[in-house]
C-alpha cells in the first residue's frame, strides 16, 4: 500500500533489553501489554519478537496504528501506564523507540 503524508499510519518499533534477572518478568508483562494493547480501537497491529545474540536478550516490539491520535491513546491507556509504573528497574539499559511513517508499505 503507498501512502503519503495524509493517510500514512503509525509505527512504533521499540527494542528491550531485560536485565537476565528480569526477563521472565518482562517477558509476562509484555505478553499481557499485547493482549490489552491488540484491543485497542486504533491499533492495526502489536507484536512481540525475542532476539537472543551473544549471550544478550532483547524483546522488539512492533506497533502499528490508525495515525498519531492512536498512538497517544495507547501510550495514555490504563495497561501501558500500569507497565510503565513497574518496569523501572527491568531492563539493562534505556528501552530504544522509534516512530516511523509508512512510505511505501505492503498491505
Amino acid at each position: 500500500m503507498n501512502s503519503d503524508a495524509a493517510t500514512a499510519y503509525v509505527n512504533v518499533q521499540a527494542i528491550i533489553v531485560p536485565k537476565p534477572e528480569c526477563a521472565a518478568q518482562v517477558e509476562q508483562e509484555m505478553r499481557t501489554m499485547v493482549r490489552h494493547s491488540r484491543q485497542e480501537e486504533g491499533n492495526l497491529r502489536y507484536d512481540l519478537l525475542r532476539e537472543e545474540k551473544e549471550g544478550v536478550l532483547r524483546f522488539h516490539i512492533q506497533e502499528r496504528y490508525r495515525d498519531m491520535k492512536a498512538v497517544e491513546a495507547h501510550r495514555a491507556s490504563a495497561h501501558y501506564q500500569a507497565y510503565r509504573a513497574k518496569a523501572g528497574d527491568w531492563f539493562s539499559e534505556a528501552p530504544q523507540v522509534t516512530v516511523l511513517n509508512d512510505v511505501d508499505v505492503a498491505g
